[in-house]
This record gives structure tokens, C-alpha cells and sequence, in this order.
């Protein structure tokens, strides 16, 4: 893919994910605003690291997923059509802007490593935060839960690891740990 194509489908994204805010932050909290900003902001840092790193491969993957989960997200919100809980419209459940920031988080962190992946995960848990706390009161926990499950399933899906190692938590009744792997 040319730079030129990168750019071109870097604006999209960030367009598409851009439309997802309310029109001006009236009436918003710094709280509510803070999560709706990091909302944008993982997915734009993700793909702007495929960019810069020229990882053709992760770019697919990132659009793969991003495109996967988005969908998905906005057919289960039609399908379910659960109320919000302020009373304000439907279509809460799953939290869009949880599974959008969990889905970027996922792909950071099995692309690129855990390193980089935790402090994506803990923004997008304040994004996750920031739609049940507070004065938003946009959605319920099971909302905000299944909309990470859905972000996080796509990218664990769809991205394979950029330099071959793949460190993945394991845990079953009497173990919990990391797993790595890498070819040898």
C-alpha cells in the first residue's frame, strides 16, 4: 500500500470514528469528554503505528478488525435494541465506544507486544469507565463487558504478532500466568 492510500485510509478512519461524537462536548462532562476523545484516540494511534513502522501486514489486519468489530457492534446494537439507561435513546447494548477502544488496545497488544498493549488497555478500561460512571450514565456494566469481549474477540482474531512473539495470559482453577511463544 502507498503512503499516499495510507493517508488516504487514515483519514477515513479517524473520519468514521470522528462522526461517533456528540456534535460539540455541550453539556458533557470533562469525564464523559476525556473517554469520548481516548475513544478516537486508540484506534488513530494504532493505525498511525502501522503507518509509521510501514507494517503493511498490521494496517490489513487493524482494518480487518476494525471494520469486523465495527459492524458487528452497530448489527447487535439494532438486533438487541436494549434502552439506554438515561433514558435517552437505544441501542446501548454493546458499548460502541468500549468496543472500538478495546479492539484497538487488543490490536497493540497482539501486534506489537504487551509492552504497548497495557497502557492501551488501561485507556480503553477508562473509556469503558467513562460510558457507566459519573453523569453519563449511557450504559450498564453488561453493555460496557460486552463491548470489550466484541473488540477484543476481533483483533485476537485477525492480528498476528509483528515480530513473531506472542505473549498471551493463561488461566484455568489453579493457574494463571503468561504464555510466550515465538519460532525458533
Amino acid at each position: 500500500m502507498t503512503f499516499r492510500r495510507s493517508v488516504i485510509w487514515f483519514t477515513f478512519l479517524v473520519t468514521l470514528l470522528a462522526v461517533r461524537i456528540p456534535s460539540g462536548f455541550a453539556g458533557q462532562s470533562g469525564f464523559e469528554t476525556a473517554g469520548d476523545i481516548a475513544e478516537i484516540a486508540l484506534p488513530a494511534s494504532a493505525f498511525a503505528t502501522t503507518l509509521l513502522l510501514d507494517d503493511t501486514e498490521g494496517r490489513n489486519q487493524f482494518l480487518k478488525s476494525f471494520f469486523l468489530n465495527a459492524g458487528t457492534t452497530i448489527a447487535l446494537k439494532y438486533a438487541i435494541n436494549k434502552p439506554r439507561p438515561e433514558g435517552h435513546g437505544d441501542h446501548s447494548f454493546p458499548s460502541g465506544h468500549t468496543s472500538s477502544a478495546f479492539q484497538a488496545a487488543t490490536f497493540i497488544h497482539k501486534r506489537y507486544g504487551l509492552t504497548y498493549g497495557a497502557p492501551a488497555y488501561l485507556v480503553a478500561s477508562y473509556v469503558g469507565w467513562s460510558r457507566i460512571e459519573g453523569e453519563t450514565d449511557k450504559h450498564d456494566l453488561s453493555d460496557v463487558l460486552a463491548g470489550a469481549g466484541l473488540g477484543i474477540a476481533c483483533s485476537w482474531w485477525l492480528t498476528t504478532p509483528y515480530e513473531d512473539i506472542n505473549i498471551t495470559p493463561v488461566y484455568s482453577a489453579n493457574f494463571f500466568g503468561l504464555w510466550m511463544s515465538f519460532p525458533w
